[in-house]
């Protein structure tokens, strides 16, 4: 079922006649926009989406839905550097704040997060995601132009600083000079185009590699986040996949091939901001506005909370120093 606004967007942007049929289909998974497939004459499939001004979480999350235009550029910028690792951009409505772009069948592009929860952890794939994050990063750095498009620090702060850190620093009143002045540090570090939710949801395997989806963070500002967030979960799935060697490996592939890519920033820099903020992230998927729904056992929050907390009072400079203590 669909508006009378979204069919006569696909009209006006020309990948539908005024009389020609459509089936809507809504998508799960999202909590942040509504998206459907569209199935249209002559076998044809696209995706619209439109983005929420409240998200679909049990806390109290607004976020403004000017995002969309900022996912819809993030993606035409994408597509120009890695099109086989982004869906097809087909038209974009600011006004209405909606979107169209290719569909990818799940029966071909399965996603990234329920292969890792089935225990199918390809360590190839986390190494090609860290590869398209690295040369994104490394395209999108110190480009004024791209500064000023991706002008979304307010954005930014109402979709993952607030809710995540800052969240969690009301949770963790003894944390919360620390969280803050993460979210100081990482406000402040305007480097590159930041996707800001490579989240293994938000990633789909394809047979030409993963294929990344839902920018509605991006932001110019620290890739610290991004390769952050994304070992977040590789660790995390730990606690459904306990003694599971490959998610190790998983992280050290990931880690080696996105560096590989990068000259913008010394190493030693980028990675101790990394390694700052894995920790908070761990915390706030626990404690913060957006909890992981796989870790449900009082006594697994709590091994998170362990862990974390005293990497955050105490933080590492080395990716690597976390994985080894917690993979152990």
């Amino acid at each position: 079922m669909s508006s009378p606004e979204l069919n006569a967007f696909l009209t006006q942007v020309g990948l539908a006649q005024p009389d020609e049929p459509r089936q809507w289909t809504a998508l799960t998974g999202g909590v942040s926009s509504d998206i459907w497939r569209v199935d249209l004459a002559g076998g044809r499939s696209v995706c619209v989406k439109r983005a929420l001004a409240k998200l679909k979480v049990a806390a109290d999350w607004h976020a403004p839905v000017s995002r969309n235009a900022f996912e819809w550029a993030w993606l035409e910028f994408a597509a120009g550097l890695l099109p086989q690792h982004v869906p097809q951009p087909l038209a974009h409505d600011a006004s209405a704040g909606m979107f169209a772009m290719g569909f990818l069948d799940a029966a071909s592009h399965p996603v990234w997060k329920q292969q890792l929860l089935a225990g199918q952890v390809d360590v190839n794939t986390a190494a090609q995601v860290g590869h398209a994050l690295g040369v994104l990063h490394q395209a999108s750095a110190h480009r004024a132009d791209l500064a000023a498009q991706f002008d979304t620090t307010d954005n930014f702060h109402a979709l993952r600083l607030e809710p995540y850190l800052v969240a969690t620093a009301q949770r963790h009143p003894e944390l919360a000079e620390a969280l803050h002045g993460l979210v100081k540090c990482t406000a402040e570090h305007r480097i590159a185009l930041v996707h800001g939710d490579v989240s293994p949801k938000n990633i789909l395997v394809g047979p030409k590699g993963p294929v990344l989806l839902d920018a509605e963070c991006a932001w110019y500002g620290d890739p610290a986040f991004d390769v952050a967030f994304c070992l977040n979960h590789l660790m995390l799935k730990c606690m459904v996949l306990p003694h599971h060697q490959s998610l190790h490996e998983a992280f050290q592939a990931f880690v080696q091939a996105y560096f590989r890519n990068i000259t913008f920033e010394q190493r030693n820099d980028l990675e101790a901001r990394c390694a700052q903020l894995l920790p908070a992230l761990m915390l706030a998927r626990i404690d913060g506005k957006s909890p992981v729904e796989y870790i449900t056992q009082d006594d697994a929050r709590q091994q998170v909370r362990a862990f974390a907390i005293p990497r955050i009072t105490h933080p590492l400079s080395r990716l690597q120093d976390i994985a080894s203590a917690w993979f152990c």
